[in-house]
């Protein structure tokens, strides 16, 4: 028995069919006796229309603000995927950045994660509950202020939860089956890694490759957190590790 951390992005989770289908792997994955968390983003395009939504009020946006509203995506997707599961038979419980909490310094927009307590994660996972996390957020340690982590934000949430908890495996679910050395949509000669170094990916994140985002990479290196990337439309896509 293990910890897995599990991440899924916005368009997993778009719709009801769709949380109720990576269930799937949730379910498989506490059903082997492991310990799970999953971590989660907004419901597809949430948080661009809550940013229009915004701008609607006033083009030059308060930071402090525009975070408190942006939460909000997560927030709703924790709600419904832990309805889900406890649809499904299964107990579970939604956490926001917060309440655990994880902890940041005060740049509005675009966080860094100082620490994570994890004091409520272990206490809901001792008592047989898989976890539900929201990503992309955090609270400001010193103002007690709602953070966000930057675009792609989850991916990082994901990573650094998995080191602190010294999880035995982070799986990012994405709607490509892996890491290509160059967009597969645009080129039919690009060629999929079985694996690759944390430099390697940090480097095409770098240069603009959107599978994860930068601060993840850079946390996983720092940790030493192996990451698979995996095919949330594939099953039998081998992926990428990244380690």
């Amino acid at each position: 028995m293990g910890i897995v951390v599990q991440k899924f992005g916005g368009s997993s989770v778009e719709s009801t069919e769709k949380l109720f289908n990576i269930c799937k792997y949730i379910t498989k994955e506490f059903d082997k006796g492991n310990k799970v968390i999953v971590v989660v983003s907004a419901q597809g395009k949430t948080t661009d229309n809550l940013i229009k939504e915004a701008k609607e009020i006033d083009e030059n946006l308060d930071k402090r603000e525009l975070d408190v509203l942006l939460s909000i995506g997560e927030q709703i997707t924790i709600s419904k995927l832990s309805m889900c599961l406890k649809k499904l038979g299964y107990k579970a419980v939604s956490l926001t950045g917060w309440q655990i909490p994880i902890k940041t310094n005060e740049k509005y927009g675009d966080a860094d994660i100082l620490k994570i307590n994890l004091n409520r994660i272990t206490k809901e996972l001792a008592l047989n509950k898989i976890v539900v996390i929201a990503g992309f957020q955090g609270i400001n340690e010193k103002t007690g202020n709602i953070t966000t982590l930057g675009r792609g934000g989850s991916d990082t949430t994901a990573v650094a939860i998995a080191a602190a908890i010294k999880a035995d495996k982070c799986d990012i679910y994405k709607d490509v089956d892996g890491v290509y050395n160059i967009d597969p949509k645009t080129n039919k000669n690009a060629f999929k890694y079985d694996k690759i170094s944390y430099d390697e990916m940090l480097d095409l994140s770098n240069n603009g490759a959107k599978v994860l985002h930068n601060k993840s990479v850079g946390f996983a290196k720092k940790y030493n957190v192996p990451i698979h990337i995996k095919s949330i439309y594939n099953e039998n896509s081998s992926g990428t590790y990244i380690c």
